[in-house]
């Protein structure tokens, strides 16, 4: 299956291509600014004369921040860019960059994808609701990815569990294809732009909450 350009609907979201993709890059920018700061403060740290006692804390502030950097653009190249001209990924390189972002986050992954092929479309899914799963769990517990392949489909399913798990309301509108309200733009922009990934593809996202878990799934023609 070829990579289907993902198609925005100003319409339903009001909002234009422009604004979504000033959104997009600016939810980015957020996540990159966190370590980019750490690094630059561990280099102020060396720098200061009267710190001179603080030199390992500076270099471990600056090489877990360096980590935190990489892992971070590494996975937003494959959810978010153009990684590759490959219309497949190999689930094990995107259970490492899942790994790599949640290594810096409170939950954890529990990682139930079999070593498969996934369409570019299936793997950007995967990835974003990993992500998404992983800001349902503010205060901890464990993300569940599985992926299944059923009726020349291929489902795409997250479940994020722990105390407090909770599906926020920006997050619906986005994986629904409205527009952000009143909610935080940074976790909307995500919602809406995986909504738009998924069905350029010919497929559908949805998500729903219990007590304490929040079950996201994508389906998308295999």
């Amino acid at each position: 299956m070829t990579d289907a350009a993902p198609s925005f609907d100003a319409t339903s979201a009001d909002i234009t291509a422009e604004d979504l993709a000033a959104k997009l890059a600016a939810r980015l920018c957020h996540d990159f600014m966190s370590p980019a700061s750490g690094i630059v403060s561990g280099l102020d740290l060396l720098e200061d004369p009267s710190a001179k006692d603080m030199r390992d804390e500076a270099m471990a502030l600056i090489a877990s921040s360096a980590r935190k950097l990489v892992d971070q653009l590494t996975f937003a190249r494959v959810a978010f860019g153009s990684y590759a001209s490959a219309d497949v990924f190999d689930s094990r390189e995107l259970e490492n960059l899942a790994h790599g972002v949640f290594a810096h986050v409170r939950p954890d992954l529990q990682w139930d994808v079999p070593a498969s092929q996934l369409s570019k479309p299936a793997a950007r899914a995967l990835l974003n609701l990993v992500q998404i799963a992983a800001g349902a769990l503010a205060v901890g517990g464990t993300a569940r990815a599985a992926v299944d392949k059923d009726d020349g489909r291929t489902v795409v399913t997250v479940e994020a569990a722990g105390p407090r798990a909770r599906l926020q309301d920006e997050i619906v509108a986005g994986l629904a294809g409205r527009g952000p309200g009143e909610g935080l733009s940074g976790r909307w922009v995500q919602a809406y732009y995986l909504h738009a990934l998924v069905a350029a593809a010919g497929g559908r996202v949805s998500a729903e909450a219990t007590d304490e878990k929040v079950t996201f799934r994508a389906i998308l023609p295999a």
